[in-house]
């Protein structure tokens, strides 16, 4: 194109053809134009829609981060926070339409020193925003304070113990916030929309802090929970991972969560049910190990290797799993139509038909009948997998299924001989299934200390709910008496007292 209009030519026939290459060579720029508007609605669709998937997963990031951090200890404050850094959240005064439920601690009628009257010289309020399933309330709680009449000694009640010191929510809140995420899967920032649409402005990291503070009230009684765990004849044991945030790297790295259960129903036992849950960075021997030290008796298991350091101490003796080994069989009869599979997997129906019948039996029962029933089926199978493993090619799947079938049988057998075990390790596979429903709502830890608050509301929710109790009666219950609570006395809190202590 020409910049300059006087270099225009005077000939008609060459302005013509100007005009046509200039026509040409714009309607290529508008094609082109055209091409890079649908691009870039392309790209800002991508965008928003990226954006706004980083802008949940960063949500998410920061409630684990808060929540660690509010699970350590306090430390003192000496100096002011430095300029610039993010300031707590605001309180803001609670709603004028939430019910207010007025408790009036009054400090007596006599002074305590001298005898003489005691008159008002004013009060002080306490406003605590409590949950009840279905609606807020605000209890008022009212001290006045008074003087005595002859002597002028000042009185006022004590303000009772609460979950959080100088915090707002009561024990019926704060179970709401842990039942929500830990059993109902809800990530905090959700929480604190949901709150808002009822006039309730919390802050996702004020739910933060309170996981976080609450978590350490409760330890002790997950502790308690993990010492019952320990203390049974057999256990069951599984971890799952579960993604951490791994700090300065952008990245996740893979943690783990680890079960220990501990259930007697099947063979009527009397001591009540429970599940304990830890939280580790890695998969490492050393961690079960460490759960474990206290441990004494048979674990249900699967083949991980390393929990055979347990096994070579002689403290804890295998049980292994049959739904591992069906599982594999499953999988081959699924994906190749195998008939030995198919026979493999009604072989072992057999032995779960016994297990039916024995279910809720008392332990000798369960051995006497499983012995003629089900230790001739085993024997069978065991003999029958092999003959198989010798007319297959060693390099197929269903030749790995069967080998690893017979390694796992001959650890299984002890389950024959002590009605106490279990011919699967499905009590602590069912343990694990909230984690596993919740890690797809919330990603993924964001450190070792947001994992560990995890697993003390892990522990407490999934005991409760193994013994009927409600979670959320229980949790406020319990975070109503235990701040005040002897740590000697903690057993009294566990979930299967609760409803005695309720009566």
């Amino acid at each position: 194109m020409l910049d300059d209009v006087q270099k225009l030519p005077d000939d008609p026939s060459v302005l013509k053809d100007l005009v046509a290459s200039l026509a040409s060579e714009l309607k290529v720029r508008d094609i082109l134009i055209e091409k890079l508007k649908h691009q870039l609605a392309g790209q800002r669709r991508h965008l928003f829609g990226s954006r706004s998937e980083s802008l949940d997963q960063l949500e998410l990031t920061l409630e684990e981060e808060e929540i660690a951090r509010a699970g350590e200890e306090p430390a003192e404050q000496t100096t002011p926070a430095p300029t610039g850094e993010k300031r707590q959240p605001k309180r803001r005064p609670l709603p004028d339409r939430l019910p207010r439920n007025e408790i009036v601690l009054s400090a007596g009628d006599a002074c305590a020193a001298c005898g003489g009257q005691l008159k008002r010289l004013g009060e002080d309020v306490t406003e605590e925003l409590e949950y009840v399933p279905g609606r807020f309330i605000v209890n008022r709680i009212v001290r006045p304070r008074m003087a005595c009449a002859c002597c002028e000694t000042f009185h006022q009640a004590e303000l009772p113990s609460r979950p959080i010191e100088r915090g707002r929510p009561g024990p019926g809140l704060l179970a709401h916030v842990l039942v929500s995420k830990y059993a109902d899967h809800l990530p905090l920032y959700r929480q604190s929309q949901m709150f808002g649409r009822e006039g309730i402005e919390l802050d996702r990291s004020t739910l933060a802090d309170w996981i976080g503070q609450s978590s350490r009230l409760l330890e002790p009684l997950a502790d308690a929970i993990g010492r019952h765990v320990r203390r049974g004849q057999a256990i069951f044991a599984d971890d799952t991972p579960v993604k951490m945030q791994a700090p300065g790297t952008g990245k996740t790295k893979t943690a783990r969560f680890w079960t220990y259960a501990r259930d007697e129903r099947p063979w009527a036992g009397s001591a009540p049910p429970a599940a304990w849950y830890r939280f580790s960075i890695d998969r490492k021997a050393m961690r079960p190990r460490a759960h474990l030290k206290e441990f004494e008796g048979w674990m249900h298991a699967d083949g991980y290797a390393g929990f055979e350091e347990l096994y070579r101490s002689g403290r804890v003796r295998e049980v292994a799993c049959m739904a591992h080994i069906r599982r594999k069989f499953v999988d081959v009869q699924q994906s190749q139509g195998s008939a030995i599979a198919e026979e493999a997997i009604k072989r072992i129906a057999q032995l779960y038909a016994v297990e039916k019948e024995v279910r809720g039996k008392p332990p000798d029962e369960r051995v006497r009948i499983r012995q003629a029933n089900a230790k001739p089926i085993l024997d069978e199978l065991e003999v029958w997998l092999g003959a198989q493993l010798r007319r297959i090619s060693a390099k197929t799947p269903l030749a790995g299924a069967i080998r690893y079938a017979i390694t796992r049988v001959k650890r299984l057998r002890p389950y024959i001989d002590h009605g106490v075990l279990e011919l699967d390790n499905n009590t602590a596979e069912r343990a694990m299934r909230g984690i596993a429903i919740g890690r797809k709502n919330y990603l993924f830890m964001g450190s070792e200390g947001g994992g560990k608050s995890a697993a003390i509301a892990y522990t407490l929710i999934e005991t409760a709910k193994l013994n009927g109790i409600d979670p959320h009666a229980w949790l406020t219950d319990v975070l109503g008496r235990i701040a005040d609570h002897k740590i000697t006395r903690i057993d009294e809190l566990l979930p299967w007292h609760y409803p005695q202590a309720s009566a």
